[in-house]
């Protein structure tokens, strides 16, 4: 694909064609109108490794790492925000802006990873898929991951099915977010003085820095925001929404969603698992979480939830890494063209053979997938960092200075903790598939 490219040697009202200062920030309705990447982003995001992630976080460590609440909020309005200001000031999406400023191998090195990324988050959502059947009829988790493979084939091949199927999985993951708030209000509602602890004591428990790093790498991705500049360019955003508040309300509104359902599943994890001394190893122990609220009937509601949680994001997520995939080697990246959907399908068939050739519990293989996710930000973010504190970029107009210190601490925060939890994981993801 085609996209404009502006002469990075004139000044920014030269390269854009209006002043940015004098741009109008736009009514709080009409910002509601335009805001939309973000919010299939959050679609994507809400996953089962997402689920499982921020309950192995609450029933291990109680309140102790709610803290990580307030990076990830600056990480994902930080990644995001970047993201938009590189493809407004160059005229490119993130990839072909890699392409233009450091060549074919740069950018086609940080599709691969963001690719994989995204690759080992179809793991999780395949497995999910299995596991939130299993909670529900009791067979063998791979029998309902190929059942709903098979539905999910159907909805990319047929006209129609994935509009009403999409609706059905929205009410599903609705219900899940008004189940979780509804279980927090059946518990009680959190310790304040245990969460008031959690939030300002900035440190991570022994063995924590694992799931630490899948929480965050789940919650605020670099992959989200440079995705969501290929979706802005679907959306048909202008460059004047950089500076009228419409990027700011879509990163906020992603990241927000985001936090509030996460965060309520790790409070639920917190008040219901810890105290037992429960550690989430297996499909059934998630049912466990609504219990006190929904009682027996838990276990079927946590499966619904998962499977739609686990669809949805199957349906967004493949298409993302294709996208990005594509992206990095300059090839085609509309979510309609035939190269595409196949390398969608042909991702799918290779996930679901790793999938059903793994011998653990599907619980663990969503979670060390999701951490395996973590990949892509020390690749692909240092690429943005570099990008974003260029001079010529901002040529006749102040810099984001807030927003150029905030990305490099947040990429050097997100390369400590992947350096560090990787070291330990990686070779339990290779020892369970030995095993």
């Amino acid at each position: 694909m085609n996209y404009e490219h502006l002469d990075l040697t004139k000044s920014v009202q030269e390269r854009m064609g209006f002043d940015p200062a004098a741009v109008k920030r736009l009514p709080f309705g009409a910002l509601l109108k335009k805001i939309g990447p973000g919010i299939i982003l959050t679609g994507i995001v809400i996953g089962p490794g997402n689920i499982t992630t921020s309950a192995m976080m609450g029933a291990n460590y109680g309140y102790q790492l709610m803290w990580l609440l307030i990076p990830i909020i600056a990480m994902g309005i930080t990644f995001t925000m970047s993201s938009y200001w590189v493809t407004c000031m160059t005229g490119l999406p993130i990839l072909h802006a890699i392409r233009h400023y450091y060549g074919g191998v740069a950018s086609s090195f940080c599709g691969i990873a963001l690719f994989l990324s995204c690759f080992f988050f179809t793991l999780g959502n395949v497995t999910g898929t299995g596991a939130g059947m299993n909670l529900i009829f009791g067979f063998d988790w791979r029998i309902g991951a190929a059942i709903m493979l098979g539905i999910l084939v159907l909805c990319y091949m047929a006209k129609g099915v994935y509009s009403k199927v999409e609706k059905m999985i929205m009410l599903c993951i609705f219900a899940m977010i008004v189940c979780f708030y509804a279980t927090l209000a059946a518990t009680g509602g959190p310790a304040w003085g245990e969460f008031g602890k959690g939030m300002v004591n900035w440190q991570f428990p022994e063995g924590s820095l694992t799931t630490a790093l899948g929480y965050v790498s789940t919650n605020a991705a670099v992959t989200a925001g440079i995705y969501g500049t290929y979706l802005g360019v679907e959306k048909k955003w202008k460059k004047e929404d950089l500076f009228n508040g419409t990027m700011r309300a879509d990163a906020i509104a992603h990241i927000v969603t985001v936090v509030l359902i996460s965060g309520a599943i790790v409070l639920v994890g917190a008040i219901v698992l810890h105290p037992q001394g429960i550690a989430i190893k297996a499909p059934a122990q998630l049912g466990d979480l609504l219990r006190p609220f929904l009682g027996n009937a838990a276990p079927v509601i946590m499966g619904i939830a998962i499977i739609g949680a686990g669809f949805s994001s199957l349906l967004g997520n493949t298409q993302r890494g294709v996208v990005l995939l594509q992206a990095g080697r300059n090839r085609e990246t509309a979510l309609d063209s035939k190269q595409v959907k196949t390398l969608c399908f042909v991702c799918l068939a290779i996930a679901t053979i790793v999938c059903f050739l793994y011998g653990g519990s599907p619980t663990q293989l969503i979670f060390m997938a999701n951490v395996a996710t973590s990949i892509a930000t020390p690749v692909a973010g240092l690429f943005m960092v570099l990008i974003l504190w260029k001079k010529e970029l901002f040529s006749g107009i102040r810099p984001p200075r807030v927003l150029q210190i905030s990305m490099t601490i947040c990429y050097v925060f997100a390369v400590f903790m992947t350096v560090n939890a990787l070291r330990v994981q990686v070779p339990n993801l290779l020892h369970s598939f030995a095993g």
